[in-house]
């Protein structure tokens, strides 16, 4: 069956990102200093982000212009293309419309680079030279690795122990654009030594990774701190997914009745699902379903409490109010690396505490299977993340079968699987097994949630 695709013209790539701030119905939870546990102030953020970034984060202005360097830059990949699954429906024998938008062909493999870009500029024309971060599976650290290169900005990036010796071809992509890659946890920050000295064996955190990047980024004058998840304004910037999925459904005259993507820290889903979300707030579009979707071995939207917590595992972040698994969280070593953080993005938690969005989570055996069966219907390998939000679209497509009703489900393919082989050999080997993180571990995590 012939492929049915939709691709928007250069001139058509967004101009602005779209802000989610300037439309909640209440208001979002204040960010607390660390220390003093009062609302966070924009020089409280000086050490770590560039004036233009903390603005974003601070922001209530509806659209916020994107820099013409920025947008020629998105021009390497931008727009990204909307597919019709139809092959998939075939195969699932389903009256319901897929659409899928994918974000694997910026030149990283995600939707990552699109707030990379904007974070490195920022940080560039703030005459800042140097950057550290953390990552996960390495989708963001990859990304980061090329903004650093389109910028000559040296970039540091902690990786995930775990996902460092799982993902190896992720961290050789960093090195190829001139990154520094090191697992985590470390023995270059205190952070990372005080759990190397009580587990030399620790398979990493991405709070573990966060609390090292952040402690060398402010112990030096000459280096930024970049984060590829969870902070406003990295949402910000992946709003250009939504709203050219929204130019192109509108030209084929389609409107989704169940938006479905997978989240870890929230961006690639956010990025798509914040445009949308306005119509559900607006009332112009009330019904529209948002789907998150999240391992059950890091069940943080479906298990975590709503309650204020550190982003990182040695606190020296900002608390923000958000479902969490507790700091000290330790994932298990699942392959769904981008998704194994202990919290989320403050704005999604407060859309699910307010009952615009809802969660799932699901098992690491059934989203592998999925993302073999959509790359024998559509071709594309998807990377690990984004097998859980395949899988929980085929559900619906499935019910769609089941009660005949002909929904239409727009997918977010945030990037693509090419360096992810290790996992799916895995999967064919037999080696993969689910995992439902354990609730008594989850409560001994959160007994060490700070007092607020």
């Amino acid at each position: 069956m012939e492929q049915v695709k939709y691709i928007l013209e250069e001139k058509e790539i967004p101009q602005y990102w779209y802000n989610i701030l300037a439309d909640l119905p209440e208001p979002m939870p204040s960010v607390l200093h660390p220390v003093t546990k009062e609302p966070i102030k924009p020089e409280d953020l000086a050490p770590l982000f560039p004036m233009e970034l903390i603005k974003q984060e601070m922001s209530t202005e509806r659209y916020i212009e994107i820099p013409d360097e920025v947008r020629q830059i998105y021009r390497l990949w931008r727009p990204t293309t909307v597919f019709r699954a139809r092959v998939l429906e075939k195969a699932l024998k389903t009256p319901a419309k897929i659409f899928y938008k994918y974000e694997g062909s910026s030149a990283p493999g995600s939707h990552k680079a699109n707030t990379a870009v904007a974070q490195a500029y920022y940080n560039k024309k703030e005459g800042i030279n140097r950057i550290t971060t953390e990552t996960g599976a390495g989708q963001w650290g990859s990304a980061l690795a090329f903004a650093g290169a389109c910028f000559n900005i040296e970039i540091k990036i902690y990786m995930v122990r775990i996902s460092y010796d799982q993902k190896p071809y992720r961290r050789v992509m960093m090195q190829v654009w001139g990154a520094d890659c090191i697992p985590s946890p470390s023995n270059h920050t205190n952070s990372g030594r005080e759990i190397l000295a009580k587990d030399f064996n620790c398979p990493g955190s991405l709070g573990l990774a966060i609390s090292e990047a952040v402690e060398e980024a402010a112990s030096r004058d000459d280096t930024h701190y970049s984060l590829g998840s969870v902070l406003n304004h990295v949402l910000l910037h992946q709003t250009v997914i939504g709203q050219e999925a929204k130019i192109v459904l509108e030209k084929i005259g389609e409107y989704p009745d169940i938006l479905i993507g997978c989240v870890g820290g929230g961006s690639n889903f956010a990025g798509m699902f914040l445009p949308f979300v306005k119509d559900k707030i607006d009332g112009s579009h009330p019904n529209i379903q948002i789907i998150c979707t999240e391992p059950s071995s890091c069940p943080t939207l479906t298990k975590g409490p709503y309650c204020y917590d550190f982003g990182d595992e040695a606190g020296l972040t900002p608390l923000m109010k958000m479902f969490t698994l507790g700091h000290g969280f330790i994932p298990p070593p699942v392959h769904a690396g981008g998704l194994r953080y202990h919290g989320m993005a403050p704005i999604i938690c407060h859309l699910l505490n307010l009952g615009l969005i809802e969660a799932r989570a699901v098992h690491q055996l059934g989203t592998f299977q999925a993302g073999v069966d959509f790359a024998r219907s559509e071709g594309i390998i998807s990377a690990p993340e984004a097998n859980h939000a395949i899988r929980v679209t085929i559900d619906e497509a499935i019910k769609c079968r089941e009660s005949g009703e002909a929904k239409t489900i727009l997918l977010t393919l945030s990037g693509h699987g090419l360096v992810d082989m290790a996992a799916y050999q895995a999967y064919f080997d037999g080696k993969l097994h689910n995992y439902d993180y354990p609730k008594e571990k989850i409560e001994q995590a959160l007994k060490d949630l700070p007092k607020v």
